[in-house]
């Protein structure tokens, strides 16, 4: 089974995923478009974030439309929280080191 992390260490599946974002229900050609790989190897990225439970697939006649489904990101989000914070607290702390300095 494909996470949520693993979907999204893929370069390609996160700009995916962004244009699913900008421009929502997108049909494979429509997601494929302007990227620089087969739509053969769209349909598989297409196919992980799915898996991943990152993209809702609905057929519409014979195509099949790709929409983000974002509450798998909350998941990431919460994880990565605390290392935000852990973050913003050391660059709090060189900041004022910084100004001290000045």
């Amino acid at each position: 089974m494909i996470t949520a992390f693993d979907a999204l260490a893929d370069p390609t599946r996160r700009r995916i995923l962004e244009r699913l974002r900008t421009s929502g229900t997108l049909s494979l050609s429509q997601v494929a478009r302007g990227l620089p790989i087969t739509r053969q190897a769209v349909t598989k990225h297409l196919d992980a974030l799915a898996a991943a439970g990152l993209v809702r697939v609905q057929r519409a006649g014979r195509e099949r439309l790709h929409a983000l489904d974002a509450e798998p990101l909350r998941q990431v989000s919460e994880w990565l929280a605390p290392y935000e914070a852990e973050w913003d607290r050391r660059l709090s702390r060189l900041r004022r080191h910084l100004e001290e300095e000045a």
